[in-house]
């Protein structure tokens, strides 16, 4: 790990939450493209300084212990860069926001290697932070392939490892917009459950018991507007789990809409809207084209809240709701309207 190391450290400073963990495990959290054992030979390497002085990967951290730490050049891979529009709402020195669209995968992996964002990126800007690796340029979290809305790039990898430290001391405020089916018992609420990957399906996650591998997952929901058999209502995970939002409404019994792995079924349709309260579908045939509301699941990111990892500022970054997920809403008001 020690060769063809960045000139300049990344510098850092142990926040709260992270007090008592090894000096190992908290690099590799904050750097995941890096293993631990990587980080335990860089530090037996003394390329990481912990205050100003070498130290053992057994290093228990203290709250505001000062870290550098010099990450070395990835392999290079081959990511084309590709030509494709991106919605930018803002830019600066230091960090890109884009509102992703749903349909876009965020980088490459498990056969996917074309139309990702990190191709998009690849092509429209000089310079990203590489702390995630070649195929992942800038990128500080995601979204899922389906779910529209706001991410944060990282231009630098110092700028990197500051936004990836408020990810993870949970400091940045998120906020999504579902379409759900049902209607919620509670005008708001929170959930707090366990997750973990499912048995049985490795591309899926559930809720779980407390232990082993499962961790905690929270999310607060408020009800914005019903509509009869559909619920619009806005979430706030606190924890950011892998389909955390997804699982925990499907958890509920309000699986969101057009989700299909978590049982939205596969389309939102205006059909749906004339069959009876009382009837719940589950068909799995491609609805046709006129029929369709929204064919994916109705899940956005619409508001990201954080400070700017150089001036310290609060900003908050809002992403309007995509086309598809407000023709619904008009719709499901429209049916409301004429039903009342």
């Amino acid at each position: 790990m020690t060769s063809s190391l960045s000139s300049k450290p990344i510098e850092l400073t142990v926040e709260s939450r992270a007090h008592g963990w090894r000096v190992d495990y908290y690099l590799s959290r904050l750097f995941p493209n890096y293993s631990r054992q990587q980080f335990k030979h860089a530090i037996e390497q003394q390329v990481v300084l912990v205050n100003g002085l070498p130290v053992k990967s057994a290093r228990r951290l203290r709250v505001n212990d000062c870290i550098e730490v010099r990450l070395p050049k990835l392999p290079e891979r081959s990511l084309p860069p590709e030509d494709i529009p991106l919605d930018i709402l803002h830019e600066d020195n230091s960090i890109v926001i884009i509102n992703k669209p749903a349909g876009m995968i965020v980088h490459p992996g498990k056969g996917n290697y074309g139309g990702t964002l990190a191709g998009a990126l690849q092509f429209h800007f000089d310079q990203l932070s590489n702390a995630a690796g070649k195929f992942r340029p800038g990128i500080v979290h995601r979204l899922d392939r389906d779910t529209s809305g706001v991410l944060v790039l990282a231009k630098n990898n110092q700028v990197h490892a500051h936004l990836s430290g408020q990810f993870e001391r949970r400091e940045v405020g998120k906020e999504y917009q579902a379409i759900a089916w049902g209607v919620f018992e509670l005008e708001s609420d929170y959930i707090e459950t366990y997750m973990r990957v499912h048995p049985k399906s490795r591309e899926k996650m559930q809720v779980c018991r407390a232990g082993g591998n499962a961790r905690d997952a929270i999310t607060f929901y408020e009800v914005i507007e019903q509509f009869g058999r559909f619920t619009h209502v806005r979430l706030k995970p606190h924890t950011g789990r892998t389909h955390q939002l997804r699982v925990h409404l499907q958890y509920l019994g309000h699986p969101i809409v057009a989700d299909r792995p978590y049982g939205g079924q596969a389309a939102l349709r205006h059909s749906d809207l004339l069959k009876s309260s009382k009837a719940r579908v589950h068909e799995t045939d491609e609805p046709s084209d006129c029929d369709t509301l929204i064919a994916r699941q109705a899940l956005h990111a619409y508001r990201l809240k954080f400070c700017h990892p150089e001036s310290g500022q609060s900003l908050t970054f809002e992403a309007p709701l995509p086309k598809d997920f407000q023709a619904a809403l008009n719709a499901l008001r429209q049916h409301k309207k004429e039903a009342s």
